[in-house]
């Protein structure tokens, strides 16, 4: 890597992920946070001001974001696009509106690395995992056409609610994976809220999460792909059926698996799959990467969401319980931290992906 930091801007740094995103940048061996920005009726207010009462993670509000003017995303979009070398995106807006915001970005020669889901499904941007599918990033270079860009290009992650499982499943597909279901018990941090914030999840299990069955189903199949002609070709199997429940959780996505392969694979063959799959991060050196991506636990009551969705600083994934189905080939529990791995850690892994694929 150069000497030189790169300078970010954080587009949507007033929500819960957008916050993430800044509190990521304290710190960071390779990023400069230089811009936050957020909504009209944001702007012009010192970040720290407006932050008052509305910081919502553990870890205080960092110093390098407190004195930073708030910018306004969409007014102000040449000027941030001048300042930066690319954008975080973490926008709360219209599906159409963030389209149209991210390509002007892409446009403007800004790259943007996305947490939106808006641009997940255009042909031509890559959906990354890093430790999964780096390889997805070469279509950036037809997207760079369509658009009319030299730098400028958009990439996104996948959405949290897959981040558990998909990781446990990858290192597995070429046993032939043919059939897999998937219940997820996903925390509130994943709407953008805290217990004060939705005080009748207190207690309480909501069964329905609006979008995410589609995306936990769908989203795979992208990530599984591969790109041809300048596009991103969808994998046509394994079938994969989900029903997604919010739990009672600040932060941390479970998943219970049950998933079955044209070839059996042997219990021993799945934990030394697990126990030694690296991936693109380690061999790169990324400094968000988890030194091991996959963590397996013996005793039957792990993973714990309280006590392992931080390892690694969350960006490891946690596994547990594998043992034979009655239905299935075999069953077993994930989990992940998801604003981190599953939301900001994950773009911020993937930004330093493209920074040392030499994207940016």
């Amino acid at each position: 890597m150069n000497s030189r930091k790169y300078k970010v801007g954080i587009i949507g740094a007033t929500g819960m992920v957008g916050q993430r995103f800044v509190s990521l940048m304290d710190g960071h061996p390779w990023f400069e946070l230089s811009v936050v920005a957020a909504s009209p009726r944001s702007a012009g207010k010192k970040y720290g001001e407006l932050m008052e009462g509305r910081w919502m993670l553990e870890s205080p509000l960092p110093e390098c974001a407190r004195g930073l003017t708030v910018m306004d995303a969409t007014g102000d979009a040449e000027k941030i696009a001048g300042l930066v070398d690319f954008v975080f995106s973490a926008v709360d807006m219209k599906k159409e509106e963030i389209l149209e915001l991210e390509e002007r970005y892409a446009r403007l020669e800004c790259p943007v690395v996305s947490n939106n889901s808006a641009h997940r499904w255009t042909p031509d941007v890559p959906m990354v995992v890093p430790e999964i599918n780096p390889e997805h990033i070469k279509v950036i270079d037809s997207q760079r056409k369509r658009l009319g860009a030299k730098r400028g290009f958009i990439a996104v992650k996948s959405n949290c609610s897959l981040q558990s499982y998909v990781p446990a499943l990858h290192p597995l597909m070429d046993f032939g994976l043919e059939k897999v279901l998937v219940c997820t018990y996903q925390a509130i941090s994943g709407a953008g809220k805290n217990f004060d914030t939705w005080p009748e999840m207190v207690d309480n299990v909501i069964p329905y999460i609006g979008g995410e069955e589609e995306k936990s189903e769908r989203e795979p199949m992208k990530l599984w792909g591969r790109v041809e002609n300048g596009v991103i070709v969808n994998a046509n199997s394994p079938a994969i059926t989900a029903q997604c429940l919010r739990v009672p959780v600040t932060n941390g996505h479970m998943a219970a698996v049950f998933a079955s392969f044209k070839n059996k694979p042997t219990k021993e063959e799945i934990l030394r799959r697990w126990a030694e799959f690296e991936g693109r991060p380690v061999k790169l050196g990324l400094p968000s990467s988890p030194k091991r991506f996959l963590h397996y636990f013996e005793e039957d009551n792990m993973p714990q969401t309280r006590l392992h969705r931080n390892l690694e600083n969350g960006m490891a994934v946690s596994i547990g319980r594998l043992r034979e189905d009655t239905q299935y080939d075999w069953k077993f529990v994930c989990l992940s931290h998801n604003t981190l791995r599953g939301a900001a850690g994950g773009a911020v892994l993937l930004a330093e992906l493209l920074c040392a694929e030499k994207y940016i």
